[in-house]
């Protein structure tokens, strides 16, 4: 290492963001901004903005532009604010490199407000942009632009649309690989290709950079060009190509070493990789600190880690040659360097990728190499574009049928869960440790030992008390019961203001938290506000793209079901979940706990789906709460007639709060010391109601509103103990 001093500036480098992160300094999270420019910017959200055009993207919506050098027009004054992403209202015509003078709602970049969902305050901030500006109307744009700019953007366009006509069904795939556009890949097709583990493919990386420009600098060299002109000339193709596909932080990873790499040739020096990656790191933290937090960082910079450090350990260990075992090693070994960051970012990781992966990676280059031959022949030739395309569409078609096998395998897909800081850091340290004693000793068993070992620690999940959460997805109900004996139930799922939940919200909390099986989902009525996620999720099983399984659907007993409860229950059968049905009396058993159905009645029609909704209780010894799902004060009076309610510690107020529900009566025999309001922020019902509000307070609850606190989880003892925990105030 002391021969290395780029690689000890990297850790030093490193050493200092992270001090700098616990001392509180905003370099890698959170708003850089000073505090009095971000009081104002909340104060005039109506603002102008001028900057310089990077690049335009098209949403589902409407056209984005993304602007860089940004500058915020306030009181005739211009105050920096990074890079920014304006929402337009109409498509628009800017090209790459021309100043806009722009106006719009300013509006910050969210944070995540559920365990395990993605960060996309994180993500924007790897990019210097802290603020959206919606509804934006551009005022005014410079004649001038970068033409060369301009001309990368215009040859991508090209080229996806020469994939739309000449690559059919796998057009998407095309356009990921090649370059770097996933806009238009489907989900089932990103998570069939994440459980497969060999979702790699899809983002520009150091294999495409290998496969581009050491296949171009050697064909260079072989027509006699030169070292230098070589070098320069596929240097300045992969600087574009970069460029071209979004200079994400996998492919300026890649570049620079591919950088360094030419400049090794070129100056007849050796060339070496942890320098160069360390030159790397170096770059990109220096340019944006944020990437420190950022998994793509980790794990594209840990992969290399594992090709460069772990391989020759475990060809040792393993006693491997040949070409096979060399591939299934080098898998392997970037399998357990990355396995950490995989469970901490993921919560998830394919075991099966391991063997996908000596099929992939050695034709992946057939894929990326007809892609490329094809979008440039396409540029004059459509029909030789279709022919040259075919190899690469036939290893997509094989690469599909694998996925679809090794869905089918039980072990295809480890839901771990995300690790405790000291599970991380013990892991490494072991995995270090068996790095040194192959060094010194040479001694296999141990090292396998040490191995298994690590693996162990990282798994570890101790016993933890009954949770309760309400997870945060705007207007609507998902909550997530999980028992001390590892049993998940989940009552709702789904949102009337937020798309795809199950697959941003409830399934990322859910691979968080290591579950990979759901006993039971209860749907307490069909409104799709309690049913989008769930019918979302059984979609996913049905397809078989989801590692997390559900077992049964529990749904409220009606004579006359509307077709909502139909088509749920048609597609739970189809996905291979058990359908069943519940009305008041029926009991359901856990391993510690009872749930208890308090509503439907027995001759509940389904006419009022509000009303008519299912009620349940839950008993965990001595503690018991109750899921009241949309019924008003109506049913809440039918139940108080029955005489089937009694004090609880926990509820989770019905119909998001509103007037009409949680009546005085309701509580006051209640007695809830804990009360949950699942709402949106930006619901246009007024809920909570504050007369609601006032009802709880009079009935002695803490109230606890998902809009003001993200998911929001109580903690059950086996006494009975109750702990309530906020995710924006653990964040925070």
């Amino acid at each position: 290492m002391g021969r290395r001093p780029v690689c000890i500036l990297c850790l030093f480098l490193m050493a200092l963001l992270w001090l700098a992160d616990w001392m509180g300094v905003p370099m890698m999270r959170g708003n850089p901004l000073p505090a009095d420019m971000r009081e104002v910017l909340e104060k005039e959200t109506e603002v102008s903005a001028v900057g310089e055009v990077e690049r335009c993207a098209d949403t589902e919506f409407s056209q984005s532009v993304y602007l860089k050098k940004v500058s915020v027009i306030y009181k005739s004054k211009k105050v920096s604010i990074g890079n920014l992403r304006v929402f337009l209202k109409g498509e628009q015509k800017l090209p790459a490199g021309s100043l806009v003078l722009a106006r719009g709602t300013l509006e910050e970049v969210k944070e995540p407000r559920n365990p395990g969902e993605f960060n996309s305050k994180q993500y924007y901030a790897c990019k210097h942009i802290y603020y959206f500006m919606k509804k934006g109307e551009v005022i005014r744009n410079s004649k001038g632009y970068s033409r060369w700019g301009q001309f990368l953007l215009d040859m991508q366009r090209k080229f996806s649309d020469i994939f739309d006509k000449t690559a059919g069904e796998n057009a998407p795939v095309f356009r990921a690989i090649v370059l770097g556009d996933k806009s238009e890949l489907e989900a089932e097709t990103k998570m069939r290709y994440q459980m497969a583990g060999i979702i790699h493919i899809l983002a520009i990386s150091g294999l495409h950079i290998s496969v581009l420009g050491t296949g171009l600098y050697n064909l260079l060299m072989r027509i006699g060009i030169g070292i230098w002109p070589s070098g320069l000339l596929s240097l300045s193709v992969i600087l574009s190509y970069g460029i071209m596909t979004g200079e994400s932080v996998s492919t300026i990873r890649a570049v620079t070493m591919f950088l360094v790499s030419v400049g090794a040739k070129i100056t007849g020096r050796i060339y070496d990789m942890p320098t160069a990656l360390s030159l790397a790191a170096i770059l990109i933290l220096l340019e944006s600190p944020a990437y420190f937090l950022d998994g793509g960082f980790w794990l594209s910079f840990a992969a290399v880690v594992g090709i460069g450090a772990v391989v020759p350990v475990f060809c040792g260990v393993f006693k491997v040659n040949g070409k096979m075992g060399k591939a299934l090693i080098s898998s392997l070994a970037v399998q357990v360097v990355t396995l950490p960051v995989m469970l901490w970012f993921y919560g998830e990781v394919s075991a099966i990728g391991i063997f996908l992966n000596l099929i992939v990676l050695p034709t992946v280059g057939v894929v990326l190499g007809s892609g490329v031959a094809a979008a440039i022949l396409g540029l004059v030739w459509k029909a030789g574009a279709a022919v040259i395309v075919m190899p690469g569409r036939g290893l997509l078609w094989l690469y599909e049928g694998l996925c679809i096998l090794g869905e089918k395998l039980p072990f295809c897909t480890w839901v771990g869960g995300q690790p405790k800081h000291w599970q991380i850091l013990t892991y490494y340290i072991v995995l270090a440790a068996a790095a040194v004693i192959w060094k010194c000793r040479s001694r296999s068993k141990w090292v396998l030992l040490f191995l298994v070992t690590g693996i162990m620690v990282l798994a570890w999940r101790p016993e933890t008390d009954l949770r309760i959460t309400c997870l945060d997805i705007g207007q609507g109900d998902a909550i997530a019961l999980e028992t001390p004996s590892g049993q998940t139930f989940l009552i709702d799922g789904g949102s009337s203001n937020k798309k795809e939940i199950c697959r941003y919200q409830i399934l990322p909390y859910l691979k968080n938290r290591g579950i990979s099986y759901i006993e039971a989902v209860f749907i307490s009525h069909t409104d799709n506000d309690h049913i989008s996620g769930i019918q979302e999720f059984l979609d996913y099983q049905a397809a078989g793209v989801s590692s997390v399984k559900m077992g049964s659907l529990v749904l409220p007993k009606w004579e006359n079901p509307p077709d909502a409860w139909k088509k749920l229950a048609e597609s739970a059968r189809r996905a291979g979940v058990k359908v069943l049905t519940a009305k008041s009396g029926d009991v359901f058993y856990g391993k510690n706990i009872e749930l208890r159905v308090l509503a439907p009645g027995k001759e509940a029609r389904g006419e009022n789906v509000n009303e008519e909704g299912m009620v349940l209780e839950m008993v965990y010894g001595s503690f018991k709460g109750i899921f009241t799902g949309d019924i008003g004060i109506e049913t809440e009076e039918k139940l108080l007639e029955e005489k089937v309610l009694e004090d609880v510690s926990y509820l989770k107020v019905g119909h998001h709060g509103s007037g009409y529900s949680t009546g005085e009566a309701f509580l006051q025999t209640i007695l809830p010391e804990f009360a949950v309001i699942s709402v949106s922020e930006t619901n246009t019902y007024g809920h909570p109601s504050g007369e609601t509000m006032q009802r709880l307070q009079k009935a002695g609850a803490k109230v606890y509103c998902t809009k003001d606190r993200g998911a929001v989880t109580a903690e059950v003892s086996r006494s009975g103990t109750v702990s309530i925990k906020s995710y924006l105030e653990k964040r925070k």
